[in-house]
């Protein structure tokens, strides 16, 4: 189970990198307040020396003529003694000080090499994810048009070689040196670059083709003495796999010679498996789903989903108000509320929870204690319908609309997913393995969840359900329901789920996990396990 109070380390919601933002627009301005200064100091500086300059060409080609003046004798010694001591002090004196105040300022809120390395993780994940080639991102092919730079590109390729991360070391190596090919200037030449792309490649097996960058390294820079080392081993490697490959070839014609002169002897048939299940890793099947690829829905299946105007069992509330509610998935039963949370309850909650954003944490079942995970790169907030009359609005809602009570219910949780933001899959309810997952709050089970969405995502972002292929996507105003356990009180495991990776934008979701004490009457428990 995962309580959580939920990107990089501790900048990845949307509200803290918009202050970075404003941060570095302030800095920019001080900075330009320093050129203008430092330009006027330098037009002061340029203006006395056109003048001087001007001077001492007059009067050095007649220098007793024009020192016999007693006006010029007394402005030489002048200049000397006092005005070349004024220039003096212009020259040095500081006009840095407004600009190095502000950045040592502002310094304290910068990110951290940690939160940089997250950073450069968290397009590695996407790029991964949802299948983009280096260029793609590097050219700014997605939404939004961000341009990457050869140093971009290094400086992330060598963040990956830094975790020993090789396969994506070669992808942003080679984007760095395409780049450079292209014409672009940088102040990192083809040679330090081809230094890492080779080293990559050699990494992953491919000692060939690392050779062949290799030597294009030297042929830019001869004396580099580390290619050289380097060519020498790989060739030396190559020729070791060649005899290899010459030794094994001669065995296995050897081989052949003894099996066509021996009389062969019938082979047993081995029965064959009935349907062979091919098993896709559960990473793979959530990637596919947050491309919207993956398991199809059957028509049959698809044709019994339907959408309505839902009143539950005509509550008061809703009589002659329903509320739209749509079928997502059959099994497990997820519905989606359309029009559910207005644009002002949603302003409302982000602004209530901005201020105590945090880094996701989750429940640690061996510990019992909450712990950061690098599986939810997030941040949360939790608000209490005592703190706000719309939080105690907003939680009557959900009762009024699933029946359940919500006194027994953990607070509003608040997460917001910046560029990179996810939640690899889990379960929201407590195993058998995991007995005193929700002892201390002494509600039982996660019975259900409710999850409002708060924001459209301008790309990525899914809830999906790897088990059985289920994919629902961010819709702003809406929310989605599904029931953890069944009526008997066991743990539905299809309900298995994932944030995706927001590509592009930025996700704001609220939910409320809703505890099986106080829906005894509400909620009866069933007779079959599966019920």
């Amino acid at each position: 189970p995962h309580i959580f109070s939920s990107t990089y380390s501790d900048l990845c919601s949307s509200g803290q990198m918009t202050d970075l933002l404003y941060t570095e627009k302030d800095l920019v301005t001080s900075l330009k307040d320093y050129i203008r200064a430092e330009e006027n100091k330098l037009e002061r500086v340029k203006r006395w020396a056109d003048k001087l300059d001007l001077l001492t060409a007059t009067a050095t080609q007649d220098p007793e003529g024009f020192l016999g003046h007693p006006v010029n004798a007394f402005k030489l010694m002048k200049r000397l003694n006092t005005e070349w001591g004024d220039l003096e002090s212009l020259v040095l004196s500081d006009t840095t000080d407004g600009f190095i105040s502000n950045l040592t300022i502002q310094r304290q809120y910068f990110p951290t090499d940690e939160d940089q390395t997250g950073a450069a993780k968290a397009l590695l994940r996407l790029q991964d994810t949802y299948r983009l080639d280096a260029n793609t991102i590097s050219v700014g092919n997605l939404p939004g048009k961000s341009h990457m730079t050869v140093e971009d590109c290094y400086e992330l390729g060598k963040i990956a070689y830094s975790e020993a991360d090789y396969y994506h070391t070669e992808l942003w190596m080679a984007q760095a040196l395409k780049q450079l090919d292209e014409g672009e200037q940088s102040t990192f030449d083809k040679v330090t670059v081809l230094d890492y792309l080779s080293y990559a490649i050699y990494q992953q097996g491919e000692i060939e083709r690392a050779l062949g960058f290799t030597k294009r390294l030297l042929e830019l820079d001869p004396e580099h003495q580390r290619a050289k080392g380097n060519s020498k081993y790989f060739e030396f490697q190559l020729e070791k796999q060649r005899k290899a490959l010459e030794v094994e070839t001669e065995k296995q014609k050897e081989r052949g010679k003894r099996e066509t002169s021996e009389k062969k002897k019938p082979k047993e048939k081995k029965p064959k498996e009935k349907n062979p299940k091919h098993q896709i890793p559960e990473r793979t099947k959530y990637q596919m789903l947050c491309r919207g690829e993956g398991i199809r829905m059957t028509p049959r299946r698809q044709s019994r989903l339907f959408c309505r105007y839902y009143d539950n069992n005509h509550h008061p509330m809703y009589v002659l108000a329903p509320v739209k509610q749509q079928d997502e998935w059959d099994r497990p039963y997820i519905v989606r509320y359309l029009d559910i949370i207005s644009d002002k309850e949603t302003e409302r909650v982000k602004q209530l929870a901005k201020p105590r954003l945090r880094r996701a944490t989750v429940h640690d079942p061996q510990t019992g204690k909450l712990t950061t995970a690098h599986y939810r790169v997030s941040k949360s907030a939790w608000l209490t319908g005592y703190e706000d009359p719309m939080i105690e609005k907003i939680n009557q809602r959900i009762e009024d609309l699933t029946g359940l009570e919500m006194d027994t219910a953990e607070e509003l949780q608040v997460a917001n997913y910046g560029v990179g933001g996810q939640y690899e899959p889990h379960f929201d309810f407590g195993r058998k393995d995991e007995p005193d997952a929700f002892k201390e709050l002494g509600t039982g089970n996660r019975i259900a969840t409710w999850l409002f969405y708060m924001s459209d995502v301008a790309a990525g972002g899914a809830t999906v359900f790897p088990d059985v292929g289920a994919a629902v996507w961010p819709q702003k105003g809406t929310a989605v329901f599904w029931y953890n356990l069944f009526a008997s009180g066991e743990g539905d495991y299809s309900t298995r789920h994932a944030a995706c990776p927001v590509l592009v934008g930025n996700k704001w979701v609220s939910n409320k996990w809703i505890h099986e004490r106080g829906q005894e009457w509400r909620r009866p428990c069933g007779l079959s396990e599966n019920e």
